[in-house]
């Protein structure tokens, strides 16, 4: 994720307009992408991601520039959606609006991977569907966004030990949903 330069992030805490707009256009993707992940629908991810630039807009006085400001401004994000599932129950979640297909020839679509794919997508898709919002946040932030257990317990305001929980608790049911659509047992511990 871009860094931005440390004195525009100064320079919006004391009222620069034209700064909060640089911090915008610097983090609108992965803000947008992360809501996206999490609500599972565009309209929605719009929505959340202009309320987390209210959000940080309206409390950038009490960010701390000891933290990384793209951990502070996700965990908005992060915790503005969780209370969106909470609310509404959402049960939709998208990886990417474009599936990636995999080409034998790069000329020639390949139909029979491409239902593969899609088919794995789906099943990707229910069964993140069904982690609570938190392990699914923790999850998003884990393997799309390639944060630390440590930013992941920033963003979420959990300690690192609840973060691995999560992540252990979240794998464990994707494999029990896997094994038992394979009919394989699923070892304890």
């Amino acid at each position: 994720m871009t860094q931005l330069d440390p004195q525009w992030i100064e320079k919006a805490r004391h009222g620069d307009d034209e700064a909060f707009t640089m911090l915008v256009n610097t983090y609108q993707t992965p803000v947008y992408n992360l809501c996206y992940r999490m609500l599972g629908e565009s309209t929605a991810a719009e929505d959340a991601a202009q309320e987390t630039f209210w959000r940080a807009y309206q409390n950038l006085k009490r960010y701390d520039p000891q933290r990384s400001f793209a951990t502070w401004l996700l965990s908005i994000a992060a915790h503005y959606c969780i209370d969106q599932q909470r609310k509404q129950k959402v049960g939709i979640f998208e990886l990417d609006e474009y599936p990636d297909f995999d080409l034998a020839d790069p000329g020639i679509p390949n139909p029979e991977a491409e239902v593969i794919d899609n088919d794995e997508d789906e099943a990707l898709h229910r069964m993140i569907n069904e982690l609570n919002p938190p392990d699914r946040a923790a999850v998003i932030l884990k393997y799309w966004y390639g944060c630390s257990e440590e930013e992941i317990s920033q963003i979420l305001s959990l300690t690192v030990s609840a973060v691995k929980s999560r992540l252990h608790r979240a794998r464990r049911q994707m494999a029990a949903a896997i094994a038992s659509k394979q009919s394989i047992p699923v070892k304890e511990g």
